[in-house]
């Protein structure tokens, strides 16, 4: 991955991250990567705790071939916007807190897809990820 890919949105462990950087080329340029949140502690999904990021943001920031972006989620599924848009703002609390301890260069807020993007959007996300809107549902 780290030779082949510009961004990884799945960096929840700093071995994880460790292993990217110490892979990745030295003629290119760093790797873009956000940290995976389980931003409301869904039992199948995975992520760094919200309580764990601000450890691993600095630990990753500090990679030499990595470039911490921002965080990513993908929350529990949500009945209706208001319900959506909750989780939502949960990881755009955490994306504040995170620029606002120092990491001021955050500008990724990666999550939505899908079934939520509109909550997602209203909440401030900066990516989201509409599978199943082209490629049709599994």
């Amino acid at each position: 991955m780290a030779e082949h890919f510009d961004w990884v949105h799945t960096v929840d462990r700093l071995k994880v991250a460790e292993r990217l950087s110490a892979q990745r080329p030295e003629g290119m340029a760093p790797l873009q990567v956000c940290l995976q949140v389980n931003i409301d502690g869904g039992a199948t999904k995975a992520g760094v705790a919200p309580d764990e990021a601000l450890d691993l943001a600095r630990a990753v920031v500090r990679l030499p071939q990595l470039r911490l972006r921002g965080i990513m989620t993908i929350p529990e599924p949500a009945e209706g916007f208001a319900a959506q848009q909750a989780v939502h703002l949960q990881a755009r609390a955490l994306f504040d807190r995170l620029r606002a301890a120092g990491l001021p260069q955050l500008d990724t807020l990666s999550m939505g897809m899908t079934a939520d993007l509109e909550a997602a959007v209203a909440a401030g996300s900066t990516m989201v990820r509409i599978g199943t809107a082209i490629f049709g549902g599994r």
